[in-house]
C-alpha cells in the first residue's frame, strides 16, 4: 500500500507538471497582446514598455518564465505562499483572490455532489430492483429529462419560480457561511439543485445498468438462496460490488466541478472560480488561468487517488501492486 501510494503521488506529480506546462505554453506560444502594455497606458514610451516587461518578468523566454513559476509555487513570492503572482486585470494578488473565490466553488461542488450521488444512486437501485414497473419508468423519464435539460435554462425557470413569482429562496449572488449560515444554505440551494440535475440523471442510469448485470449473478442468487433479507442483498452484495464505476466516475465529476462549475456560477452570480477563469481568458489575464488551471489539475489528481484508496475499502478483493 506505502509503494503504491508514493507511486501515485509521482505520478500525480507529473500529472499535474505537465498540464501546467502545457497551458503556460499555449498562453505564451499563442499570438496575444504584450501584458506590459496594461500598466503603461495609452501611447506608452518604448523605454517605459521595456521596463515594465523586465518587472513582470516577461522579457524572458517562456520556459524560464515557467521556471520561476515553479519555484514560486514551492517557496512562495512577496504575496505568499504558494506564490501565484497577481492579476494582470485587478492589480491584486492571486492567492487572496482565490481565497476568496475557492470556497464559493466548493461549497457549490460539494453540496451539489452530495445531492447527485445520494439521489442519483437511490433512484438508479430502485428502478434497478423493479424493471419495466411505473417506477422504472418514471426514474428513466426523470433521467431523460435531467440530460436533456441544459442547466442555463433549468437555473433561470428556478429563479423564476422560486424567487421572483414564489418568493420562497433568495435570488443570486452568494453569502458566506461565517456572515449568515441561514444565508450561506438558501442562497445555495437552487444551484445545488440545478447542478444536480444533470449529473443524477447520468448517475441513475449509470446505477441502474450495474445493479441490473449485479443483480443477474451467481453469487445473488446464492445470498437469496440462504435467506438473507432482500435489502441486505441488495444494499450488502449488489450495491457494493458494483459501486466501484459510480466511484470512479464520482471522483472525475468531483474534480472537474472544484475546477469551476462555469454556467451555474455564472446564472447564479456566484462568482467562484468558473465564473472567475472565464474573465481571465476573456481579458487575457494569464496568470489567473494558470493558477485555476493548477487548482483544477491538482483536485482532480487528488481526488482520483482517494478514489483508488476507496476502492480497497469497498472491495477487500482489489489489492494494490
Amino acid at each position: 500500500m506505502t509503494h503504491y501510494l508514493v507511486r501515485r503521488l509521482f505520478w500525480a506529480a507529473l500529472v499535474v507538471f505537465v498540464v501546467t506546462l502545457v497551458t503556460f505554453a499555449i498562453f505564451f506560444l499563442l499570438p496575444s497582446g504584450d501584458p506590459a502594455y496594461r500598466f503603461a497606458g495609452r501611447q506608452p514610451d518604448p523605454q517605459v514598455i521595456v521596463q515594465i516587461r523586465h518587472e513582470l518578468g516577461l522579457d524572458h523566454p517562456w520556459y524560464v518564465q515557467y521556471g520561476l513559476y515553479v519555484k514560486h509555487l514551492f517557496v512562495g513570492d512577496r504575496y505568499g505562499w504558494p506564490g501565484l503572482g497577481f492579476s494582470y486585470d485587478t492589480r491584486v494578488p492571486i492567492r487572496e483572490e482565490l481565497l476568496t473565490r475557492a470556497p464559493r466553488t466548493l461549497s457549490l461542488a460539494i453540496g451539489a455532489a452530495i445531492i447527485w450521488l445520494v439521489g442519483g444512486v437511490a433512484i438508479g437501485v430502485v428502478s434497478a430492483i423493479r424493471p419495466r414497473s411505473i417506477v422504472d419508468r418514471v426514474a428513466m423519464g426523470f433521467a431523460l429529462v435531467g440530460i436533456s435539460a441544459p442547466v442555463f435554462w433549468l437555473g433561470l425557470i428556478a429563479l423564476y419560480v422560486f424567487w421572483q413569482k414564489l418568493h420562497l429562496l433568495p435570488g443570486t449572488g452568494y453569502v458566506t457561511f461565517a456572515q449568515s449560515p441561514t444565508g450561506w444554505f438558501l442562497h445555495l440551494v437552487q444551484p445545488w439543485f440545478v447542478l444536480a440535475l444533470l449529473y443524477a440523471a447520468f448517475y441513475a442510469r449509470m446505477t441502474r445498468g450495474i445493479m441490473l448485470e449485479t443483480m443477474a449473478q451467481d453469487y445473488i442468487r446464492t445470498a437469496r438462496s440462504k435467506g438473507l433479507s432482500r435489502s441486505r442483498v441488495v444494499l450488502g452484495h449488489g450495491l457494493r460490488n458494483g459501486i466501484l464505476p459510480i466511484l470512479t466516475m464520482f471522483g472525475i465529476d468531483l474534480g472537474l466541478l472544484l475546477g469551476g462549475a462555469i454556467v451555474t456560477e455564472s446564472v447564479f452570480n456566484i462568482q467562484g472560480l468558473g465564473y472567475w477563469v472565464v474573465t481571465a481568458v476573456s481579458t487575457q489575464d494569464f496568470p489567473v488561468v494558470v493558477a485555476v488551471v493548477f487548482v483544477g489539475a491538482c483536485s482532480i489528481v487528488l481526488l482520483n487517488l482517494l478514489v483508488d484508496i476507496g476502492y480497497v475499502l469497498l472491495d477487500p478483493r482489489v489489492r494494490y501492486q
